[in-house]
């Protein structure tokens, strides 16, 4: 299995992900991309502030890959995060997944995102349009 993981400030290479997964030898490629949304339980919000453990997030997304593989069939995986701020629109996480077939691809990747979601190391705070910010989630996998 041949995978591309990472944690950044930078904007993430949506176009680049499918090419990575696309290079495979895969029939099944499933790509999910969570970005920051307008319109949160009736609040607007201006823009997500991500905050991270850098060296320990990294390390647990590559375990997180890593697992996948040993359950999926994977040809190749991709587990991306930001940190910083991310505007509306934009994109906070990118999981990827490319198998022979799209069924072991749409599980492999939910796993990736839910367990993401569950272990990773990454805090996020969502500043309204009044700048006015909340720390979201109090344990891992609230969100």
């Amino acid at each position: 299995m041949k995978s591309w993981v990472d944690i950044s400030g930078e904007e993430l290479p949506v176009a680049e992900v499918h090419r990575f997964l696309a290079a495979s030898e895969g029939g099944g490629i499933t790509v999910f991309v969570g970005t920051t949304r307008k319109l949160t339980d009736g609040k607007i919000t201006s823009l997500l502030s991500y905050e991270a453990h850098i060296t320990m997030a990294h390390k647990e997304m590559t375990k997180l890959v890593r697992l996948a593989g040993e359950q999926w069939p994977i040809l190749r995986a991709v587990l991306l995060h930001r940190t910083g701020d991310v505007l509306v629109g934009e994109a906070s996480v990118i999981v990827g997944v490319a198998t022979a077939h799209r069924a072991a691809s749409f599980e492999a990747c939910r796993y990736l995102i839910d367990e993401l979601k569950k272990t990773v190391q990454i805090w996020k705070k969502e500043i309204d349009q009044d700048g006015n910010g909340e720390w979201i989630g109090d344990e891992w996998g609230t969100d």
